[in-house]
């Protein structure tokens, strides 16, 4: 399960609030080298929602949510807890968002005065009329949203959303970058670790390299373990003493 992130949006008081023009251009190239300069996609979204508060006119609150397709929906980062608890599913597993499930299709959805819906939403108890959801990642099994609140009514017009659409440009390609990152810095592990164990079999078992490594990957089929995982349960327990691993050809 992914870890959660709570951010202030303080932290980018070098960051002109709610900036149009020139000065519009100047901010997201800011906000781009914020967003780059992030180290895992976790940081970067834990960036994005306090940039998000920043840059979209009226906006007060913002998060993250991924949505799977049937409806279930878990919160990745949020300004503050009125936005975790907005974004949550209540009781029976519904979203507080029943916009969001347009969000398959077009790239931005926007509410504009939640009690003007029956009253009775999660986000009109909350006290949060207006909210401008934008599309940030999809495939056929789920989408990721980045969606800015406000406690006005029709707060959110076709200026924060034309900017609400170029800001989530750049945290896409962000994410994007973050994520590829993460996963070739894990396949360079995952490399050394399989490397380290099939040594450590070929050693043990008087063997090459080839039959080291054939070794492994039939003991990980037969034991129905992940590769990484059985390379390293091998390199651990070689570490240590009286610890088990791969014992046959």
């Amino acid at each position: 399960m992914p870890k959660r992130f709570v951010v202030a949006a303080s932290e980018f008081t070098d960051l002109p609030r709610f900036p149009v023009g020139f000065e519009l251009a100047e901010a997201l190239t800011a906000a781009a080298g914020d967003l780059h300069a992030t180290g895992s996609p976790g940081d970067t979204m834990n960036t994005a929602v306090a940039l998000a508060v920043r840059l979209l006119p009226d906006a007060e609150h913002a998060g993250i949510s991924e949505i799977q397709r049937g409806g279930r929906l878990r919160s990745l980062a949020w300004t503050d807890e009125t936005v975790r608890f907005a974004a949550e599913p209540r009781q029976g597993g519904h979203t507080p968002h029943p916009d969001w499930e347009r969000l398959w299709t077009t790239p931005v959805v926007r509410t504009d005065d939640s009690e003007a819906e029956g009253g009775g939403s999660v986000l009109s108890g909350l006290g949060l009329r207006s909210t401008l959801s934008l599309r940030l990642r999809a495939d056929r099994r789920r989408l990721t949203v980045l969606t800015a609140y406000a406690r006005k009514p029709q707060a959110f017009g076709e200026d924060a959303t034309r900017i609400g659409r170029l800001f989530t440009a750049h945290v896409s390609l962000a994410l994007d970058s973050a994520t590829v990152r993460e996963q070739l810095t894990e396949a360079m592990r995952t490399r050394d670790l399989i490397g380290q164990a099939t040594g450590i079999l070929m050693e043990r078992l008087d063997i090459d390299a080839a039959g080291a490594f054939e070794s492994l990957v039939k003991a990980s089929q037969r034991e129905n373990v992940k590769l990484r995982d059985l390379a390293r349960r091998i390199v651990d327990a070689n570490s240590g003493t009286g610890g088990r691993g791969v014992t046959e050809r």
